[in-house]
């Protein structure tokens, strides 16, 4: 017998792991470029990610474990150590078979419809965390030739290790079951987390991070469960509702504001927005002040035009005609408390598009407009004095 003859162990050894190599060749060269070409044909992506994931090429390794565990018989003395250091390798391909198969899973799902509807990357890497115990407690188990319910067991005894081990985990998988379950935000979302400095999109929901992408293409990664703990808004209800908030004042110097005289009042007229206001303010005032009988040669005495309200007349008529402002949102335009910077008109409206870039171009042209036309009513922009006013007053 060839086991019987001096270093025939060794050699037989040798022959069958050089079979089994052999197999793995054939599997991964023939076998498994047979399948890519296969593959490639279909119209379906998964079996597409498949090959990307590398599922079939760990199951390849499944092969020569095969082929030795079949000739392991051939060496009775160590057979059975043979059997069981197999055993426990052919879990391990498994388990790397189940990684990539639940990766893949993850890919297919992330290119398909409802990836912005619900994320599922997280609650796939609970599975494989889960499944990867489990297995590496099968393998001790296989290699020392104990039941894995015993191992089980005295995993009972340190839960409280366990659970500090795993504290960040546990954190993680509850924050992201309060992530989906409330439709926190999702992949896509513009969120903003001052406590992080993070400020921009939402491009990865993992189980212990969530990853932004900031507006200057910088990545933010913060632990899910201190995202969940701090503030942070969330501005896809601007996306969803078809409006853009403009939030912005003019600055009025206080020293410009006056009553409008007859002049004034005849210019006011040709403005084409500003005659529907008007022709019904003055009516009203006319009234008021016949009613009263007031006398009129006194500019304090009774109701009379102010150019800043005929600013602010002029402004809300401009923008009530402006083609891009919703005209279903808030729609406000107010003057602010006066202080030490002139008095404040406030432009409260919404655009009706959300892109951002159009938006700030929307937003620059109302306001190059209505800058241009404050001084046809009589008004001036405050700002503090430059050297070029101290040059001035020398002057």
């Amino acid at each position: 017998m060839l086991l019987d003859m001096n270093g025939g162990p060794y050699i037989l050894a040798a022959g069958i792991l050089g079979i089994s190599y052999l197999s793995y060749l054939f599997s991964c060269r023939i076998i498994l470029q047979l399948l890519k070409r296969f593959f490639k044909q279909t119209e379906t992506h998964l079996d597409d990610v498949l090959i990307e994931r590398g599922v079939l090429s760990r199951l390849a390794f499944a092969v020569p474990l095969l082929v030795i565990y079949l000739f392991s018989d051939l060496f009775p003395d160590v057979s059975s150590v043979i059997q069981q250091c197999l055993s426990a390798l052919f879990v391990i391909v498994f388990i790397l078979v189940v990684n990539a198969a639940i990766d893949a899973v993850n890919d297919v799902y992330s290119r398909s419809k409802f990836a912005h509807q619900l994320n599922i990357k997280s609650y796939l890497q609970i599975s494989k965390l889960i499944l990867n115990i489990l297995a590496g407690i099968v393998v001790i188990a296989l290699l020392i030739d104990k039941s894995p319910l015993y191992l089980l067991s005295s995993i009972g005894a340190l839960t409280a290790v366990l659970l500090l081990i795993f504290k960040d985990t546990i954190l993680s998988f509850v924050a992201s079951i309060q992530i989906h379950s409330n439709d926190l935000f999702k992949i896509g979302d513009w969120l903003e987390v001052p406590q992080f400095g993070a400020d921009g999109d939402v491009i990865d929901i993992a189980l212990h991070t969530v990853k932004i992408q900031n507006w200057d293409k910088t990545i933010s990664v913060i632990p899910a469960h201190k995202l969940i703990d701090s503030s942070f808004k969330n501005w896809r209800g601007m996306s969803e509702s078809g409006g853009r908030r403009i939030k912005r004042a003019i600055h009025v110097d206080q020293t410009s504001i006056k009553f409008c005289d007859e002049e004034m009042i005849n210019n006011f007229k040709s403005i084409e927005l500003l005659a529907p206001y008007l022709d019904s303010k003055l009516a009203e005032i006319n009234a008021a002040n016949a009613d009263k009988h007031t006398n009129m040669e006194t500019l304090v005495n009774g109701r009379r035009l102010t150019n800043i309200g005929s600013f602010r007349a002029y402004m809300e008529a401009y923008l009530r005609n402006h083609p891009l402002i919703h005209d279903k949102h808030t729609f406000l335009i107010r003057q602010l408390s006066p202080g030490e910077n002139g008095i404040p008109i406030e432009i409260y409206v919404f655009t009706n598009v959300t892109d951002w870039i159009k938006y700030e171009a929307i937003q620059g042209d109302i306001f190059d407009h209505l800058l241009a036309v404050l001084a046809e009513f009589g008004l001036q922009v405050f700002q503090n004095p430059t050297g070029k006013d101290f040059e001035q007053l020398k002057s």
